[in-house]
């Protein structure tokens, strides 16, 4: 009895190795083509992938004359790091916007952020020193605003809208968070952009 159980698994592990062997070489074949045709579609795929995305910053840093930020370490925003962003103009006959660059983590405790900017020209006379509010997400729902990444959010937030600098040299942008709250915790950097406003044809 023992030896004829011995003979079935002999003949049972034994057969797989002969029988259908043509077939299964014709199937790694098919398998393996299908794989090179798979691989060779992905390379294409990610290579279309990055031109696009490199066309497309390429059009929208056309405009931008200065973008810069500062990490905050920790994510606290003490009151007395002020971070400092030295704009070097030439154009004076071109209009601008300017924007806040701000990322925040998605447990900052407020909706909103009050800056206050420093604003100097080449002389180095106070152009202007204002307090704003601004808004990082909805004072109702507390759904934030920006652009998300995980629980990280950027936003973009306009300060001067079709502004002419006066003369050319470099400007001073120093902005400061004014909240009650010290140090302000979940900012995570601050900085600006200052963009050319395209000329309409």
């Amino acid at each position: 009895m023992d030896e004829r159980l011995e003979d079935l698994r002999v003949q049972f592990v034994a057969e797989p190795l002969f029988y259908g062997t043509n077939q299964f070489i014709e199937s790694e074949k098919q398998v393996l083509l299908q794989f090179n045709i798979s691989e060779s579609f992905m390379k294409f795929f990610r290579l279309a992938v990055v031109v696009f995305f490199v066309s497309l910053l390429s059009g929208c840093d056309e405009n931008v004359v200065y973008k810069a930020h500062e990490d905050i370490d920790d994510g606290l925003w003490y009151i007395k790091n002020r971070p400092s962003f030295k704009v070097e103009i030439t154009d004076t006959t071109q209009t601008y916007n300017l924007y806040y660059l701000l990322r925040n983590a998605l447990q900052y405790p407020y909706h909103n952020l009050y800056i206050t900017r420093n604003f100097t020209g080449p002389d180095g006379k106070v152009i202007s020193n204002t307090l704003e509010e601004v808004f990082i997400s909805n004072e109702v729902t507390g759904k934030p605003y920006g652009h998300g990444l995980g629980d990280l959010f950027d936003h973009k937030i306009p300060f001067l809208k079709n502004y002419r600098f006066p003369r050319s040299g470099t400007y001073t942008f120093t902005i400061s968070q004014s909240m009650r709250q010290n140090p302000l915790p979940f900012i995570i950097s601050a900085g600006i952009s200052v963009e050319k406003i395209p000329v309409k044809k």
